[in-house]
């Protein structure tokens, strides 16, 4: 399985797990399914996030980046 594919997405429909859209995995390919409660996350956080996540791929693309002992020790100022 290739190592940067996204988490795949299913529902359970008469039984059977459906992926939610289609995949690029080989015919045959074995793959392990664990279920996951849902998340305690409000729509508005679950958009939050994610568009913070898209705001950091696109610093990461422009070489906006720091260093990981500067990021870790910003964190731990949080506290």
């Amino acid at each position: 399985m290739n190592s940067m594919q996204q988490p795949l997405k299913a529902h359970v429909y008469n039984g059977r797990l459906v992926l939610d859209e289609p995949t690029d995995l080989p015919e045959g390919e074995v793959v392990y399914l664990q279920p996951v409660d849902g998340d305690d996350m409000s729509d508005e956080e679950r958009a939050a996030l994610h568009e913070s996540i898209r705001e950091s791929i696109e610093q990461m693309n422009k070489g906006q980046l720091i260093d990981a002992d500067e990021a870790l020790a910003r964190l731990r100022a949080l506290r």
